[in-house]
């Protein structure tokens, strides 16, 4: 660790010497500039035809070291007076797209035929907004026929870790549906026809055989998942006459800590106090009731990002607080891939739980630079502290906002164009040990907007760093 701490320190003063020494080449000296005049006229020229050529040699230099992020001591704010409808919005997509009533919900276990969508680095999770860019005249053509029809389209994920036998197996291959909600199709100034598209996630599904068109489109026969309402362990356990008796009180009085542990007594009050009746003790079915399960990842996630996230606006169902909270986790491909597997909510639940639990640090995916600690994580938009937002260029980036972050250095200069966070610019930033683009940092382009800056780093390029295996102490996956 003394190792690394001795070459950060080091790329800093060596950033610092060049940006030194590039401020005295271009502001000179009046010694040398005297000297310049008394010259002959050619070794005058050759002589700055030198200082231009070292000038942008030095440019070049930190154009690719960056400049080092010094804002790294940054308070949590107390006080967010930034609208976080705003992102959800999707605004940099223009104010212009058609939107679409309605939703189309497809029967599960049911089997359909679907155009298909491959997108690198996207891995749609049920109920996350996904913003599309779209100049493939192929893939517009394709959501052209989709909104004439009913507006869905499946996003495939193809996993990297199929089982021994399973490499060709379109068996392996998963996705999510994806309902288009609205939309905009123009020609830029070439002539060439774009689109831009913002679409939801719905459900789940699994590809049974797919078909490649005549224009090019991949269509696929897709078997639609069910996503399981299970009842309560012990309701057999349970009388019927006394669910009066089991309405969880109010706890609006309380705060904190205190509201979460008596929330808890009142539980195993009311609900698991039937297990007196079973073989097994209330602390087994406790692992294993959906209710406990939200109520410590609630928990948890509030000593990410405090109360920066109103849990009253996230999904009250399992399964749909189980995508969301995977939608909202720093995690990589496999990780999400895992979560999206799993068929049963409460598992589902589990593994989030256990993977909360063990997450200390969010590192650099390439090298493990330390970039942020999890309490770092706060929210920006109404989603949570992560989204799905599309640049330019068309590509989708899993977006993580932190009020602190280190370790990495700017590249370029400050811009507001097509920003995320309306209200604030975005500089690209950099890791600082393998130069891996990271996300952007984010400043507040008006006094009044609260906070003055941020960050957002992109999901692949962190990942949560977790305890080792014989640190774990609690809830083992069954």
């Amino acid at each position: 660790m003394a190792d690394d701490m001795d070459e950060d320190e080091e790329q800093l003063l060596l950033n610092d010497e060049l940006e030194e020494e590039l401020n005295v080449e271009e502001n000179g000296d009046d010694s040398e500039d005297q000297e310049e005049s008394d010259s002959p006229e050619e070794e005058g020229f050759q002589e700055v035809e030198e200082n231009n050529n070292r000038r942008g040699f030095l440019r070049s230099l930190l154009r690719i070291r960056g400049r080092p992020d010094r804002d790294r001591v940054q308070k949590r704010p107390t006080q967010i007076t930034y609208d976080p409808s705003l992102p959800t919005a999707h605004s940099y997509l223009g104010s212009d797209l058609e939107e679409y009533s309605g939703r189309t919900v497809l029967d599960e276990d049911s089997f359909i035929s679907l155009p298909l969508l491959h997108l690198p680095g996207v891995i749609l999770v049920p109920g996350q907004t996904l913003p599309l860019q779209l100049f493939n005249q192929r893939i517009i053509s394709m959501m052209k026929h989709v909104i004439q029809n009913n507006r869905t389209f499946g996003m495939i994920h193809d996993s990297h870790d199929r089982g021994p036998g399973q490499e060709g197996s379109i068996a392996a291959i998963g996705g999510t549906t994806a309902e288009i909600f609205s939309s905009k199709e123009e020609d830029d100034d070439t002539g060439i026809e774009t689109m831009r598209v913002k679409a939801m996630g719905r459900q789940r599904f699994q590809v049974m055989e797919t078909r490649r068109q005549t224009d090019g489109i991949l269509i696929g026969t897709v078997r639609i998942i069910a996503e399981p309402e299970l009842p309560g362990a012990l309701e057999g356990a349970q009388l019927s006459s006394q669910n009066r008796l089991r309405l969880m009180p109010s706890l609006g009085q309380l705060s904190g800590l205190e509201r979460d542990a008596a929330w808890l007594r009142q539980r195993r009050k009311r609900h698991l106090s039937a297990a007196r009746w079973t073989w097994l003790q209330p602390w087994v079915y406790e692992m294993y009731d959906a209710e406990v399960l939200m109520h410590h990842i609630k928990a948890e996630l509030r000593s990410w990002f405090e109360d920066s996230v109103k849990f009253h606006t996230v999904p009250s169902k399992p399964s749909d607080f189980s995508f969301w909270v995977a939608s909202n986790l720093p995690l990589n491909d496999t990780q999400r891939l895992k979560l999206l597997q799993i068929n049963c909510p409460v598992q589902r639940l589990r593994l989030e739980l256990d993977t909360l639990r063990k997450c200390t640090m969010l590192t650099c995916t390439d090298c493990g630079q330390d970039i942020a600690k999890k309490s770092d994580v706060f929210s920006m938009s109404l989603d949570g502290p992560m989204a799905a937002y599309v640049n330019p260029g068309g590509f989708v980036h899993d977006t993580l906002t932190l009020y602190r972050a280190h370790n990495m250095v700017l590249i370029g200069r400050p811009s507001q164009e097509h920003s995320w966070f309306p209200g604030y610019a975005w500089t690209i930033l950099q890791c600082r040990r393998c130069t891996r683009h990271m996300g952007w940092k984010f400043t507040a382009a008006k006094r009044k907007l609260k906070p003055e800056m941020f960050w957002g780093l992109t999901r692949s390029a962190v990942q949560p760093g977790l305890k080792e295996a014989s640190q774990e102490t609690e809830l083992p996956l069954i």
